[in-house]
């Protein structure tokens, strides 16, 4: 059955400007800035067709990054530790921290009021018990997102600053918000080269050929831009 995808007016507007050619970063930002702005400070969209096959567990993608200018946008944190790391875990941005007793409360109210949970190591055979109520919200503390460490209170600073984490989908395909429209053409051109750069440095040795398949630069309301990125 064929999926039906309603665009709005502004949408309908802003593709008769679209334009199919790859561009390099600049250019792309130039023109995304150029569609018909919105009464809110939109993202900046930056997606990844890889040359992955998504089924293979040795060549997923994911993980986090801290973009040198941030995303714009503060993130709600909650931190499952040991009693003494708890007053850390607050001072550096945490909405929540606790042990088992704060395992036991997202269990019982089937709490996921918050954008990324972080956890120490001895933490997760408590945190599993979680797997039903975070799954489904991707909110599951994983060791190669950068959410499993250690070091909580820096995890909690990085993540409520913003930091990005990311993941491929069944197509092969990653999404990543890399700043605001609001931004300077600068600073959004260093976040993504940033990104650009970091999901290279994570081709699986398993992957042949292009790795980059194709690159586009988007907003939250406007058509994609292709980039111009080998």
């Amino acid at each position: 059955m064929a999926v039906i995808v309603h665009r709005s007016k502004r949408y309908k507007e802003a593709a008769k400007a679209y334009n199919p050619n790859k561009v390099s970063v600049e250019a792309a930002i130039t023109a995304v800035k150029a569609f018909k702005p919105t009464k809110f400070d939109q993202s900046v969209e930056l997606i990844f067709s890889l040359g992955i096959d998504a089924k293979q567990a040795d060549q997923a993608i994911r993980g986090s990054l801290s973009l040198p200018h941030g995303v714009g946008k503060s993130k709600r944190v909650v931190a499952f530790c040991q009693d003494h790391l708890v007053a850390a875990a607050l001072e550096a941005g945490a909405v929540m921290a606790g042990g088992q007793d704060l395992v036991a409360r997202i269990e019982k109210e089937n709490l996921t009021d918050f954008d990324v949970a972080i956890a120490s190591p001895d933490m997760m055979r408590f945190v599993g018990r979680l797997g039903k109520v975070l799954g489904p919200k991707g909110l599951m503390p994983a060791p190669k997102a950068g959410t499993v460490t250690a070091d909580i209170a820096n995890a909690v600073r990085e993540y409520a600053a913003g930091k990005v984490e990311f993941r491929n989908d069944a197509g092969g395909n990653l999404h990543s918000v890399v700043g605001k429209l609001s931004f300077d053409d600068t600073k959004l051109a260093e976040n993504i080269a940033a990104m650009v750069a970091h999901i290279r440095r994570l081709k699986p040795q398993t992957s042949k050929g292009m790795f980059f398949k194709k690159l586009v630069l988007k907003s939250s309301m406007s058509p994609a831009v292709y980039l111009d990125i080998h």
